[in-house]
């Protein structure tokens, strides 16, 4: 006899969990549909030329912190040596004022100008009068130079405590200026791994292409250079072509962007400073591009965190950025804010 039974039907809870598994299914294929897309070659390389930028604008200032810390270094030392010396001195002065005193001291308890008088010898007498005049006048002057040499000792020991608190804190801002750099280049490497191989390829021989074509440019121009100073170092600079940049480096194998162009001019035999922002008052300023020749320096950005040689024929010869190499570049291709001519 067949069982007249109503079917079991399904708990609350079962359909609770089937309804919210369906939804979470519908709201993921709805996702999925609506995903973004992956970017593309050209907007993954702008995004990464934008974190190069901060990544070099972060170098420059670590290059600023870490000159400063060279500098702390120096007059550190300079101060800690003079304080050694200082303080042989007044060894020295301490033991000669205490060997006169001793000596003194020696001659027993009777006044020593009551041992004169009492002298048998008027000769023996005078000698030793003048003898303990020079004395006390010598003691005196002992005292004055061991006072005065203290002073300086106390005030060099407070100078040098102060410049290694200093040198303290450069290293603490040179430590976060770097890990901000390796940050950004971190993420902009993230992003190019991003792209296939092949994608990757193509940039860079856009770049290379671009740099050979601007090289051209350069070689078609025949302007004046900025002065025999000038020309040297943008030869120095010239033999660098296609090679590599690194932030911090100031060659001679890789650079940035102020190291090469300090390097190049220490091979012209001048000296300039190793920061962008520094190198942009070294000399002349120059405001106008079609005033620029050959030599001069060109500084970019509104912070001045980027600085190259003016190459000729509306070409710059500078270190651009990390993961390329020393090339040539149009002018226009960064905001121009002035040459400087040294």
């Amino acid at each position: 006899m067949a069982s007249h039974r109503r079917p079991k039907q399904p708990s609350r809870t079962r359909v609770t969990v089937l309804t919210a598994t369906a939804a979470a299914a519908v709201a993921l294929t709805s996702q999925t549909a609506h995903a973004d897309p992956k970017p593309s070659k050209t907007e993954v390389k702008a995004k990464v030329d934008k974190l190069y930028e901060e990544a070099e604008k972060a170098s420059e200032k670590y290059n600023g912190a870490k000159e400063k810390q060279d500098k702390l270094e120096g007059q550190i030392g300079n101060l800690q040596d003079k304080v050694a010396r200082g303080q042989e001195e007044l060894n020295e002065l301490r033991q000669a004022l205490g060997s006169a005193a001793s000596a003194q001291y020696r001659t027993g308890g009777i006044d020593p100008s009551l041992q004169l008088f009492l002298s048998a010898d008027p000769d023996d007498y005078l000698d030793k009068a003048s003898a303990l005049d020079q004395l006390s006048s010598k003691q005196a002057e002992g005292v004055k130079k061991i006072q005065a040499k203290q002073r300086d000792l106390a005030q060099q020991r407070q100078e040098a405590q102060a410049k290694l608190q200093d040198l303290s804190d450069t290293r603490k801002e040179l430590g976060d200026k770097k890990k901000q750099v390796q940050g950004k280049l971190a993420d902009a490497q993230k992003l190019l791994n991003s792209l296939t191989a092949a994608e990757r390829a193509e940039i860079k021989q856009e770049e290379e292409r671009a740099s050979r074509s601007a090289g051209d440019r350069v070689e078609l121009g025949d302007a004046v250079p900025a002065s025999n100073r000038g020309a040297a170092a943008l030869a120095a600079a010239k033999s660098k072509v296609g090679t590599p940049y690194v932030w911090g480096a100031t060659g001679p194998n890789s650079f940035d962007c102020s190291g090469l162009t300090s390097w190049a001019f220490a091979q012209a035999g001048y000296t300039i400073p190793r920061m962008s922002q520094d190198q942009a008052n070294a000399g002349t300023r120059i405001a106008s591009q079609s005033a620029l020749k050959p030599g001069d320096l060109v500084i970019f950005y509104s912070d001045l965190h980027h600085v190259g040689f003016y190459a000729g024929n509306g070409q710059v010869l500078h270190a651009p950025k990390p993961g390329a190499n020393v090339r040539y570049e149009s002018i226009n291709n960064m905001p121009y804010m002035f040459g400087v001519r040294i």
